[in-house]
């Protein structure tokens, strides 16, 4: 490829796609709400953050020390609910929704990017043998990689196949012969 800086032509001697990334593979999968996620996740820590430094303020001003016990106790748990328990909720339930998916032919493995509790990103390695279907769908689960589920929208892979091969879909079907006798038995 050649590219023009300021009039003077530079070469790229780099057979790497963009989409490659060094240590983990090519890019596979680009999750659409990553920024919505992370944005909400952001969100809910800056307010938690903020519920956590007026509360003293808001108590020596609104003078709830004098108040009786169950007024102190139903003040401190609505407090308490939106300061702790929504980033703890919402950090549950987007910790398998994966940013970036890269795969390695050479190896057949797979790095999914995702959120940690921090905000920062995490890469998870497994090999496709490790993926796992679930035996019931599931809400916030396409498949578990190992024993971590992970939240993928087949939509959004490029590449069909690569969404298959993950999945197993692409590996021959084969019956166990107990498995096809339990079957005409049950006929």
């Amino acid at each position: 490829q050649v590219t023009s800086f300021q009039g003077v032509a530079i070469r790229s001697l780099s057979t790497s796609s963009p989409h490659d990334h060094p240590e983990h593979g090519r890019l596979v999968y680009k999750g659409s709400l990553a920024k919505a996620v992370l944005g909400v996740k952001f969100f809910s820590y800056s307010t938690s953050i903020f519920n956590l430094f007026m509360m003293p303020y808001i108590m020596l001003k609104s003078g709830i020390g004098v108040e009786s016990l169950l007024v102190q106790a139903a003040f401190y748990g609505l407090i308490g609910v939106f300061t702790f328990v929504t980033p703890v909720t919402l950090h549950i339930l987007t910790k398998g929704y994966v940013i970036r998916l890269y795969y390695k032919d050479e190896m057949d493995t797979y790095t999914a990017i995702t959120y940690n509790a921090i905000l920062a990103e995490k890469a998870t390695v497994f090999h496709q043998k490790d993926v796992k279907i679930p035996d019931i769908t599931k809400m916030f689960t396409t498949f578990y990689a190992k024993t971590k589920s992970m939240l993928v929208n087949p939509t959004l892979f490029p590449n069909p196949q690569d969404y298959n091969h993950l999945m197993g879909y692409d590996k021959s079907s084969s019956f166990k012969f107990e498995e096809l006798e339990e079957v005409k038995e049950a006929d």
